[in-house]
């Protein structure tokens, strides 16, 4: 039989090596902030985990410090746990890239705001990591919670660990970017989506993250306030061009995939 099993579809935008390089260019010059934002604060746990003690007295005051129980139902069901630090591990790089190649080469005209939206959010999220360094839940065992991601995949995210110390910032939890990440791909993908089942699950995924970070102890409910904050904030920013073009701002035009 020469019948192909799979059937892969060619790209519905290709705008040449030149420019699918530029965007590789944007996201590389982002990541290179963010490794230098990280060598500034990485160092001082100090400050990191008295802000993470005032982000528990600041819920445990309006009564939402849920997290250790949560965290403590979810591990009673291993498997459950086990899915929720996989979609840790893999949802922030793995998803992330995966979702914009597809938003490049099949959604362009969603592709430009959406890689600026996240563009925009990681600046936004550097400020914070900055102005206030945060540890982590899983570094707080005294309180309950455990590195259940370690314990799960045997893979040690701790601000010791070697080979996550390029990826990782150990001190970065305010805002969540898992949170913010995964509106930023979930709300491009979720408007360009041709039936109502996947818009659907595109608008959960979000709310996935959201429990997938703080039942494996990567964030407190206020980082992931915060992260969603951040991601709304950068897609009206990213939007803010073409409002402007709309009110009859003499602004360049731009079209799918452009920049």
């Amino acid at each position: 039989m020469t019948t192909a099993i799979v059937k892969v579809r060619r790209p519905e935008f290709w705008a040449g090596w030149g420019h699918f390089l530029r965007q590789l260019l944007y996201f590389g010059l982002a990541y290179l902030a963010y490794r230098i934002v990280r060598g500034l604060v990485a160092g001082d746990g100090t400050i990191a985990f008295q802000h993470a003690r005032e982000v528990i007295a600041f819920e445990r005051s309006l009564h939402l410090f849920i997290e250790p129980s949560l965290q403590r139902l979810v591990s009673s069901l291993p498997w459950l746990m086990d899915v929720a630090g996989w979609l840790y591990i893999n949802a922030q790089f793995t998803i992330t890239v995966l979702a914009f190649l597809f938003l490049y080469f099949y959604r362009p005209a969603g592709y430009t705001q959406a890689r600026n939206t996240l563009l925009i959010a990681m600046g936004l999220a550097l400020i914070g990591y900055a102005l206030y360094p945060t540890a982590p839940p899983r570094f707080l065992p005294e309180w309950g919670f455990v590195d259940s991601v370690s314990d799960a995949t045997g893979l040690h995210l701790s601000q010791s660990s070697a080979l996550f110390s390029d990826f990782f910032n150990p001190y970065a939890a305010i805002p969540s970017m898992h949170v913010a990440f995964a509106l930023c791909i979930a709300l491009p993908l979720a408007q360009s989506a041709h039936s109502r089942p996947v818009k659907v699950a595109w608008l959960l995924y979000p709310l996935l993250i959201a429990f997938v970070v703080i039942v494996t102890a990567n964030h407190f409910l206020l980082d992931v306030s915060l992260g969603v904050l951040t991601a709304l904030l950068a897609r009206s920013l990213a939007a803010l061009p073409e409002r402007l073009r709309q009110h009859g701002t003499a602004l360049p035009a731009t079209g799918p995939a452009t920049g």
